[in-house]
């Protein structure tokens, strides 16, 4: 047996060890961040289901289903129950005409959401604005209210206003979403009933949308420090990094547009970290350009 076998047997093993202590670590790192995420994102706030009351309580409820945040726009829709009184007793159809008139802060939301006579009342699409700013993503918060309804029953000149009220539902993917009510359920033309939603982005989400913005910074980070290194001589130059370098600089874009709820054009995150990172690597790739240039045949 030669006299070096057990000295290449104990580098053999240790290089075994080395390589399953690396695979431990990345495993390690990668059960650790699933662990960190469930951990910090929870679970989303949703509103509950919707108090249809007794059956003399007229209730409209509107169910959320989509925001816009460049727009600042919610997609709804809208169904009013009628009180008993309303409704035929065999066929659950409305007995005489029924609308919806849904106001926010006091002022009417686009035209009124009829039932005619003999119907079902069904659901029905309608836009409401939301208060906020898109340009503080992803930190933005929205805001829907005071939202009311009126319902007017009859035809013509004859109809008249009912109290009724305003039930929110509904869950948004990526978003908190809690209501407050305030006021009783009347007319209009009294002390209206009112319910205002906030909507914040839920921490799922938004640590999403932290991480991207870490892989952001990471990017042209990586490659300022390996072209600098190559330019300096310390390093020995790579000729395959120019595709790594050209690869990052096309990916930025796509991961800007990636991001949940991505802020509307020239919002905060452009200015202070997306041109940052388009600027710094094309520098980084300038300067691998010329470390290629000075070492070139």
């Amino acid at each position: 047996m030669p006299a070096d076998a057990p000295s290449k047997s104990r580098s053999r093993l240790r290089a075994q060890l080395a390589g399953a202590g690396t695979v431990l670590i990345i495993v390690l790192v990668y059960a650790g961040s699933l662990i960190g995420y469930r951990y910090v994102s929870g679970s989303e706030a949703s509103l509950g289901p919707p108090d249809l009351g007794a059956s003399e309580d007229t209730v409209v409820q509107v169910t959320l289903h989509s925001i816009d945040t460049v727009d600042s726009a919610v997609e709804a829709k809208v169904v009013v129950f009628p009180a008993e009184d309303h409704l035929h007793p065999q066929l659950n159809v409305v007995n005489t005409d029924v609308a919806v008139r849904l106001f926010l802060d006091e002022v009417n939301l686009a035209q009124d959401l009829e039932t005619p006579s003999g119907r079902l009342p069904a659901e029905m699409s309608t836009t409401i604005l939301a208060e906020g700013d898109p340009d503080k993503w992803p930190f933005d918060s929205y805001r829907i209210g005071p939202l009311g309804a009126d319902v007017l029953v009859g035809s013509g000149d004859e109809r008249t206003f009912e109290p009724a009220r305003v039930e929110v539902t509904g869950t948004l993917n990526g978003w908190d979403v809690t209501s407050v009510r305030s006021g009783p359920a009347t007319q209009s033309s009294g002390e209206g009933d009112y319910e205002t939603v906030t909507l914040s982005r839920a921490r799922g989400a938004l640590a999403f949308d932290l991480g991207l913005c870490l892989v952001l910074i990471t990017l042209p980070a990586l490659a300022l420090f390996v072209s600098i290194e190559m330019l300096r001589g310390r390093k020995n130059f790579l000729p395959p990094f120019g595709t790594w370098y050209a690869a990052m600089l096309f990916a930025i874009v796509p991961i800007r547009n990636f991001m949940p709820g991505a802020p509307p054009p020239g919002a905060w995150i452009d200015q202070v970290l997306v041109l940052w990172v388009l600027l710094a690597l094309t520098a980084a790739m300038v300067l691998y350009f010329v470390a290629w240039w000075r070492r070139c045949d």
